[in-house]
């Protein structure tokens, strides 16, 4: 089971685990993470296969309202990161407040950053962070109507 890390505490956690092993290639991915769908899985299990450490940014219950409006999140952040922890494929899953991840990738640093082919790098607010510590982005395809905004549609409909 992955460890759930307060964000003021990943930069030490991650520096201890740079000195035990050089050779750690960390991958990082952030997202609301709702409503677990095999978008979700995909996305993780992929990231994962590019490195040997992954790390989850999990938006804030406070971050999702402002990014998608008061009916969100259906779940809250404490259960949300508990269900990603119990992932096999995630090592560390960090709560963040803001609405985009640029301040948890200056702490993570990771050599890879993957987000969902919904997303361009050109417009991903993360690029100019990532870039600057010459990391990697990494953008895979999305699974076709695997979204949670798509399955909060279709339950409304039944």
């Amino acid at each position: 089971m992955a460890e759930i890390i307060p964000l003021d505490q990943l930069a030490n956690r991650l520096q201890f685990l740079h000195s035990k092993n050089k050779d750690l290639k960390i991958v990082a991915t952030n997202g609301c993470f709702d409503i677990l769908h095999i978008g979700h899985i995909r996305s993780l299990q992929k990231a994962k296969s590019l490195g040997n450490f992954l790390i989850v940014g999990l938006n804030s219950d406070s971050s999702i309202k402002r990014l998608k409006g008061d009916d969100r999140p259906l779940n809250n952040e404490k259960e949300r990161a508990e269900v990603l922890a119990a992932i096999s494929c995630i090592d560390f899953v960090s709560i963040f407040n803001d609405d985009t991840a640029e301040n948890f990738l200056e702490i993570v640093k990771p050599q890879i950053y993957v987000k969902g082919g919904e997303y361009s790098i050109d417009i991903l607010p993360e690029t100019k962070i990532v870039k600057k510590y010459n990391g990697e982005i990494i953008l895979v395809p999305m699974i076709p109507n695997s979204s949670t905004t798509n399955l909060i549609n279709k339950i409304k409909k039944i």
